[in-house]
């Protein structure tokens, strides 16, 4: 890093220029030329941390800046330099434990980033240098090399296509390293290169590398305030006070340990495995599990109030198949039954024609189209035919159709819609047989081969929302082919023959299908020449060159002639509406979001029973906004009001007690709005009316069961997702998509998911939670979450009413010693009450707790309710840990001291010391609050078992051993033997099992005669055996097929 910087430093800023100079194969510039070279930084690839120098400051100068880590080392340094009542061990080992623990794991996790950055760096690349070819490893890479990448190979740097293997100078490239898209891309080599590259004499001027966007620099301004020094003895009485409360400060800092925050850690960190060791997550299809990036936020799975969820992909499978087409204005639609394909013109043929069908050169051209405009390539099958060919969605049953010499090939695609189409003119005679050295090539139904020249390819941006070819036909006619969304053809086609297609793209958009509009255009030798010489011109532009190509490709696809459409199926996933149903009964609120149009999407939602036949739907699009001739700001403003009033205002009110739910004999209402009506709501032009739209939409949307957002950008979604986050309330909420226009709102939501589909890896790599399919997210929520929430809810109030039992014995101690700062307890006890003695028993339970089975949580979808809105955690709950630790503190001291007011308690007439005292308190707070955690411990494991009993016997195990060896590094030995002759005292046993019952008897009897109430009584009942078949991973202690017992 240090060198980069210098060579930043001398060699020039590249960001002084626009653009730089590179000369290919590191060779010199003409003589005749001023050239100065310029210092290029190299190629190796950092992703680590720290080094072996700046480790140790560097991770200190990280552990303490978090505010625990620093309170505890202000408790240690007070304890070093302030005489304190005791040792600076106390609070110097859980620290030290801590910041060893933690330095380790990031150092480990750092060495491992270093061992995978050596494996990219140090991989062996072929460049061409003066003729030969070399290896050299990836870092030594200059600007400048010509690089050679074979097949199926990574590449080791931004490279410029020079040459390919392939006639047609195209290569395939997929971009997972770098955004997780998996599918593959054509790039093509740069025209007129010459054959042999060692003679290549060129130049590459291209931009600089985009700039740092996350580079901030701000500046601290400290300012000395004057005071007045104070000498005497009021100084020395100030000062006294002073170290006083710091001593205070010292012996009560136990209510806060240390030990808290490594076991929530601990506990997330662990907690987090048993997601991705859950075999009811496995997909046997992509063969991979769940998948946890960050377990920072277990707990709040179960916390979820807003589900924003993308369509396709998501709620769909994105496995797309050709339904049926409408060639002007006439529907043809396949019948599964036919044995034979004869093309679209015999009657006996697999057409379903309705009314009549289209003249036949009008359907040759529109399968012409379908065969021809798109970016699919075909792939040979290797000898692992069926699995290349299942890999990149290959033809399956419809193999039959292909020509002979072609039978083993599948096809590559950037998207599944674009093979659907191709396979779609398959069934109907048309077979596209690949691209040859920019030939394309097709497969009539007359068997015959025809051949067009691929000229350019307009490709499909999110804006545009289609695509276009330009093709030569051998007759020397160049065509221009274009599909795309219907709301971007029909302004572009002559609009007499919108009409004819429109119903039926509105029919089959109703019917939940995916539409694409179908147009050409002939362009004439003037035409071309413009479009080509702009798009050559826009290509090698350095600056703006996306809006430079926009700007061609809408001037060259106008005035096109309509001939078609298609209506593409994506079904929906596995149990989709099973898990809408489940999440909406549990309270949650899902809002889709998609980029598709109103009717699929609509449709979609009632085919998942987020929107049931009587749920009235508030629709808020341009359509409704353009009915009555009016602006469509008074328009927008006089529905928002008309909805508001019916959705908020005229709504019955919510009965008392319930919260997010929703009566099931009436559904309520559904909202739908677009990306357009959105933007007016989200940026009205005056600043009070966008306030005012903001919070009209919010109100009803909240009020609605489901609402669906359609025609929506990335941007919108992500706007949409903070718009509610941001809202009254702070409701969490939670995002899950599949592609990579799902990241943004992924990233805005406090939970987001990623779905491991068909649209690369990118929403999985930004996301906090993976897993397979959409049906996985009701048990990742309903079981998974809700069990997190309640045992870290669980953790935080038993360490605090732990700790309240260990620090109120210690306070009223003072008032008996005179406020003297006298500890209570030894050294030892002190610094291994929180680390050792009642640590494990809290994080076992934190772990392995079930105080209700998997299966009632996941049939019972209403049990989420419960713990909404942060219920574990409310004063009812917090008073109680708090009654109960400052109760059982009160009988600890008071009980103790009621012993110790006899005198004699010892055999030998000997009086039992202040050491003796705090040890037989300490002991009955040991053994109480464990003790307390085995009785509200509701699933038991060998592993809770162990560590309950085991804590208890180490405790007793080391009293006898840390107070029966004279050490020789203590100054002090405080419990020699105090343990032992305590224990041989009947008194004091008598004590410490009164105390201890007297402490636990309201519990038992609470839990003796508490008789489970209200309508989940029963299926709280059905607790399961203890023993044989516990769970690592918090499934069912049933013997289900899914569990996985230790005893495996």
């Amino acid at each position: 890093m240090l060198r980069r910087r210098i060579n930043r430093l001398l060699g020039g800023d590249e960001g002084r220029v626009h653009s730089r100079t590179i000369y290919v194969g590191q060779k010199s510039c003409p003589p005749n030329e001023a050239f100065i070279p310029l210092k290029f930084c190299d190629n190796r690839i950092v992703s680590s941390k720290y080094t072996v120098w700046n480790f140790l400051p560097k991770n200190l100068f990280e552990q303490f800046r978090r505010i625990a880590n620093f309170y505890f080392l202000i408790i240690f340094l007070v304890q070093v330099i302030v005489d304190t009542p005791t040792s600076p061990v106390t609070s110097g080992l859980p620290l030290f434990f801590v910041i060893t623990v933690t330095a380790i794991k990031q150092g480990y996790e750092d060495w491992l980033r270093h061992k995978a950055d050596r494996e990219v760096n140090e991989y062996p690349v072929s460049v061409l240098e003066d003729g030969r070819r070399i290896r050299k490893q990836s870092e030594k890479i200059r600007v400048g090399d010509i690089v050679e990448v074979e097949e199926d190979e990574t590449f080791p740097c931004d490279l410029i296509l020079l040459q390919s293997s392939r006639e047609d100078g195209t290569c395939f490239v997929t971009t997972a390293s770098l955004d997780g898209e998996s599918n593959h891309k054509t790039h093509y080599t740069v025209p007129d290169i010459e054959s042999d590259l060692q003679y290549l004499s060129a130049t590459i001027e291209c931009e600089q590398p985009q700039p740092d966007l996350y580079n901030e620099q701000q500046s601290v301004h400290v300012t000395f305030w004057p005071c007045s020094a104070l000498t005497g003895p009021a100084a020395n009485q100030y000062l006294k006070m002073f170290t006083d409360f710091l001593s205070f400060m010292v012996l009560f800092n136990f209510i806060i340990p240390v030990s808290m925050y490594v076991t929530v850690e601990m506990q997330k960190f662990l907690g987090s495995f048993f997601i991705t060791w859950d075999k009811d997550f496995f997909d046997p299809e992509i063969k991979e599990g769940a998948l946890v990036n960050t377990s920072d936020l277990n707990e709040e799975l179960g916390q979820i109030e807003y589900i924003f969820t993308d369509k396709t992909g998501t709620l769909t499978q994105n496995n797309m198949e050709f339904i049926e087409c409408c060639i002007d204005g006439f529907q043809y639609r396949h019948r599964e039954d036919s044995s034979e394909l004869d093309g679209v013109c015999v009657t006996d043929g697999p057409v379903n024609k309705v009314q009549q069908k289209a003249g036949t050169e009008r359907e040759e051209l529109f399968l012409r189209a379908l065969c021809l405009c798109h970016t699919v390539q075909v792939k040979e099958s290797t000898k692992n035919g069926q699995d290349q060919i299942d890999q990149v969605d290959g033809l399956g049953a419809d193999e039959e159709v292909l020509h002979p010499t072609h039978k083993e090939r599948g096809f590559i695609a950037s998207s599944p819609d674009e093979i659907a189409l191709v396979q779609g003119a398959m069934r109907y005679g048309f077979t596209f047989l690949g691209l040859e050295s920019k030939n394309m090539k097709i497969l009539n139904r007359n068997k015959d081969v025809e051949t067009y020249e691929l000229l350019h390819v307009l490709n499909f941006d999110p804006v545009r929302r289609r695509m276009s070819v330009m093709v030569r036909s051998k007759t020397g006619d160049i065509l221009l082919f274009c599909k795309g969304a219907d709301s971007s053809i029909f302004p572009r086609v002559r609009q007499e023959e919108v009409e004819r297609i429109r119903m039926h793209v509105e029919r089959n958009a109703t019917d939940g299908y995916r539409t694409l509009c179908v147009a050409y255009k002939h362009l004439s030798a003037e035409e071309y020449a413009n479009a080509d010489a702009g798009l050559r011109e826009a290509k090698l532009a350095l600056q703006d060159r996306e809006e430079k190509l926009m700007n061609v490709y809408n001037k060259v696809e106008t005035d096109m002639t309509l001939i078609g459409a298609t209506a593409v199926e994506d079904q929906l996933q596995d149990e989709a509406a099973q898990t809408m149903e489940a999440l909406q009964v549990a309270g949650m609120k899902v809002w889709v979001l998609t980029g598709d149009k109103m009717e699929t999407a609509k449709s979609t939602c009632y085919a998942c029973g987020l929107f049931k036949k009587n749920t009235e739907l508030l629709e808020l699009t341009l359509r409704t906004l353009e009915d009555g001739g009016r602006r469509r700001e008074e328009k927008l403003h006089d529905l928002l009001l008309e909805y508001h009033k019916k959705a908020v205002q005229d709504a019955p009110p919510v009965k008392l007690g319930i919260t997010r739910s929703w009566s099931g004999a009436s559904h309520g209402f559904g909202f739908i709005i677009d990306g357009a009506s959105l933007s007016m709501v989200l940026s009205s032009s005056s600043e009070s009316n966008s306030s005012l739209y903001k919070n009209l939409f919010l109100q009803i949307c909240q009020n609605c069961t489901a609402v669906l957002c359609c025609r929506m950008a990335p941007l919108q979604k992500a706007q949409i997702v903070r718009l509610v986050k941001n809202s009254k309330g702070s409701p969490i909420t939670l995002s899950i998509g599949d592609g990579a226009n799902d990241v943004s709102m992924i990233l805005e939501a406090h939970v987001g998911i990623g779905i491991k589909g068909k649209e690369g890896r990118q929403a999985v790599k930004n996301s906090d939670y993976a897993i397979p399919k959409l049906k996985h997210l009701k048990k990742l929520l309903l079981a998974h979450g809700h069990l997190y929430y309640v045992r870290i809810a669980h953790l935080v109030q038993y360490f605090f009413y732990k700790n309240l039992c260990f620090i109120l014995p210690q306070f009223l101690y003072q008032f008996f010693c005179g406020f003297s700062q006298q500890p209570l307890y030894d050294a030892a006890y002190l610094t291994m009450y929180n680390i050792c003695f009642t640590s494990m028993p809290i994080l076992a339970y934190s772990l392995l707790e079930q105080h209700i089975c998997i299966e009632v949580l996941l049939d019972n979808s209403t049990l989420y309710r419960e713990i909404a809105k942060n219920a574990m955690l409310r004063w009812k709950l917090f008073l109680y840990w708090t009654a109960l630790g400052l109760f059982h503190g009160l009988v600890f001291f008071f009980g103790v001291r009621f012993l110790f007011s006899n005198p004699a308690l010892q055999d030998n007439g000997q009086v039992f010391g202040n050491w003796s005292y705090g040890t037989i308190v300490f002991t009955v707070l040991v053994f109480t609050v464990t003790l307390k955690l085995a009785l509200v411990t509701r699933h038991w494991t060998w592993i809770n078992h162990f560590v309950i009993w085991g804590s208890l016997a180490f405790y007793v195990f080391f009293s006898f051993f840390w107070g029966g060896i004279i050490w020789p590094f203590l100054n002090h030995q405080r419990l020699y033997f105090v343990f032992a002759n305590m224990l041989s005292s009947v008194s004091a046993w008598l004590v410490i099992i009164l105390l201890i019952l007297l402490s636990l008897l309201p519990e038992i009897l609470l839990v003796v005669l508490r008789k489970p109430r209200g309508p989940h009584a029963r299926q709280m009942k059905r607790r399961l055996p203890s023993s044989g078949t516990s769970t690592i991973f918090m499934l069912s202690q049933t013997a289900s097929t899914h569990s996985f017992s230790w005893s495996d």
